[in-house]
């Protein structure tokens, strides 16, 4: 565990807000200031019966002010007085606080998604969406109700332990031992609470992560939910993980709602010692009735706050575990760096090779041992070069490792060994944000955004002109159909495009890589989710865009990559055959039988 997690999450919090600490600072003495004035009313409650008791012995008298009733107005102003810093104060501290908590949600959100959006494709493939949604989302928000109104609690009971504690050791130092005996008592029992509490809140945060991740997941996969008439499956499956969020929840809770009542009669004790005692020495006379009053009242302000100290550290303990899974978050490297001297590119001719290159995926059962991957090569050994402005195209069986040099060509992952460079320059000297400008990929998944058609175009070349963008969708041929649309190029596509049909989709994503215009253009498995028609027509777009560039297709349909420059054929992570389809279908290997079964010749010999 590295020095950052194993620190308490309060001190890896202060340390994450130290840019903010003017305002910490300046929030926290508005609160102390407000909790000074709202303890003096006792003060004057006790001035007043003092005035009404002793008259012209009254500590004002001996400050000055002879007639009792010039004294009670003196003690009428000063109220106003107290009453009306008082409420200035919590005017301030209010706006003080909640500013800081908006402020530190703000950042702290948008900082945490700019760090996950740096973070390795492994990290997401590891972990669910709605889980990192829980962390970017309701983690952040627990933090910012804390900041909100429960860092001013604590700050204002201690502000009342140490003032009235020090008030009364130094006014009457015989009686305040009884007042104060119960406070070791339910300080201590605090600290143990807040210890028995924090693993019970990080399981209640866990399970939030996992309610959030089942969600995340069934909303995408509504239509294959309905498909499977399995609505009735998944909500009991919903119902069994929000039981363990309640069950998690109510331990905690049961923990938590013992301290108060416990508290609270530790606390009677005190506030009973200092109403005989004290009240025994008012009527011997040893002590003066006005300060007896202000002892009583000031024993009812200094102990019965306790008793809100439970629902403070309910509170500390949910915001703490939620600030140790963000910060945690926030604390996860990136294992694919750039190095010191990354260099960005500037003409791409778009020439690739694959020198000795190997790789294999961690792979992990479920429930295995984070540090106990499984190892499963799916590269072995590549050796290959593409020419600057050739078409090449890669098949062969599923698995063979078609769709990973793709992801290691984006710098998605690293090989374990050997070097991929373009140009010349090995991949990992490169800037990633260039490396990936210069790389265009049409993928068989296609993600459309929720926005218009015009928005998903332009995505990652934002601001282009209209013109550029009707070009760029007539020589995908989806310009016809976008028109068509009920707003054109202003048509909303629902979530991941499904308001439009997959090859709808797919000429989309074709028409957003002609927008960016790469040196180095990608097709993985374009035309395989969509009817002949289609494929046909996308076929043409993209015959159209691979001129003057280099064009990598990964593809199951052989036909669709027939006029390649080269082809090759991956078996079992290794190249097993390269050539032209032509010199492929003579050569009688594992491409030439490829091509029979596709082709209809399979049962058919040589």
């Amino acid at each position: 565990m590295s020095t950052t997690v194993a620190q308490r999450p309060i001190a890896r919090l202060l340390r994450y807000l130290s840019p903010h600490r003017p305002a910490l600072v300046i929030a926290t003495v508005h609160s102390v200031l407000n909790k000074l004035f709202d303890l003096a009313p006792p003060v004057l409650i006790g001035a007043a019966v003092d005035v009404v008791a002793s008259r012209q012995d009254s500590l004002l008298a001996r400050l000055g002010v002879d007639e009792p009733v010039s004294q009670l107005w003196v003690l009428a102003l000063v109220t106003l007085l107290v009453w009306g810093f008082e409420s200035l104060f919590e005017y301030w501290y209010a706006l003080r606080w909640r500013g800081l908590a908006q402020t530190v949600q703000h950042e702290l959100r948008r900082e945490a998604y700019a760090h996950v959006q740096r973070l390795d494709l492994a990290y997401f493939e590891d972990r669910s969406t709605g889980g990192l949604m829980a962390i970017l989302n309701d983690d952040v928000n627990q933090l910012e109700r804390f900041l909100d109104d429960g860092a001013n609690e604590l700050i204002q009971l201690a502000t009342t332990i140490v003032v009235v504690g020090t008030m009364f050791i130094a006014a009457v130092p015989s009686v305040s031992w009884m007042t104060l005996l119960p406070m070791p008592v339910v300080i201590w029992g605090s600290v143990w609470f807040q210890g028995r509490l924090q693993p019970h809140y990080v399981a209640v945060r866990e399970r939030v992560s996992a309610l959030s991740a089942l969600l995340a997941n069934n909303l995408s996969g509504i239509a294959t939910i309905k498909s499977f008439a399995a609505e009735k499956h998944e909500e009991r499956a919903l119902q069994a993980e929000s039981l363990l969020y309640a069950d998690a929840n109510r331990r905690a809770i049961a923990l938590s709602s013992a301290f108060v009542p416990l508290i609270r009669m530790v606390i009677v004790t005190g506030f009973c010692a200092i109403l005989i005692y004290g009240g025994r020495m008012a009527l011997d006379g040893e002590l003066n009735i006005g300060l007896y009053s202000v002892l009583v009242f000031m024993t009812q302000r200094l102990l019965w706050p306790l008793t809100r100290l439970g629902s403070m550290l309910d509170q500390y303990q949910r915001a703490m575990a939620s600030t140790s899974r963000v910060l945690d978050l926030l604390d996860t490297r990136p294992q694919l760096g750039e190095a010191d001297d990354a260099v960005d590119l500037t003409a791409v001719s778009g020439a690739i090779g694959f020198e000795r290159v190997s790789f294999h995926y961690d792979v992990r059962a479920l429930g295995a041992s984070q540090s106990a991957p499984v190892p499963t090569l799916v590269l072995r050994e590549l050796d290959l070069q593409i020419e600057a402005g050739q078409t090449v195209a890669f098949v062969g069986a599923t698995g063979a490792g078609k769709t990973t040099l793709i992801k290691l060509l984006l710098r998605f992952y690293d090989p374990r060994r050997g070097t991929i460079t373009l140009d010349g320059v090995d991949l990992r000297r490169l800037r990633l944000t260039s490396l990936r400008r210069a790389i265009g990929l049409v993928s068989q998944d296609v993600f459309l955004f929720h926005g218009s058609v015009r928005e998903n175009i332009t995505y990652g070349s934002f601001g282009v002109p209209s013109e550029r963008i009707e070009e760029a969708a007539k020589i995908a041929e989806a310009h016809d159909f976008i028109t068509k649309l009920p707003h054109g190029y202003d048509t909303i596509v629902g979530e991941r495009g499904q308001k439009l049909s997959g090859g709808q989709r797919q000429r989309i994503s074709i028409a957003r890589a002609i927008v960016k215009d790469p040196p180095v253009l990608v097709l993985d498995e374009a035309t395989s989710s969509v009817d002949n028609e289609t494929e046909a027509a996308i076929q043409r777009s993209l015959e159209r865009i691979a001129i003057g560039r280099t064009t990598i297709v990964i593809a199951h349909r052989l036909s669709t990559v027939r006029h390649a420059d080269r082809i090759f054929v991956l078996d079992q992570g290794a190249i097993a055959e390269v050539g032209t389809h032509d010199e492929l279908v003579e050569r009688q290997g594992i491409y030439a039988k490829l091509w029979r079964v596709q082709t209809g010749l399979g049962t058919q010999s040589g």
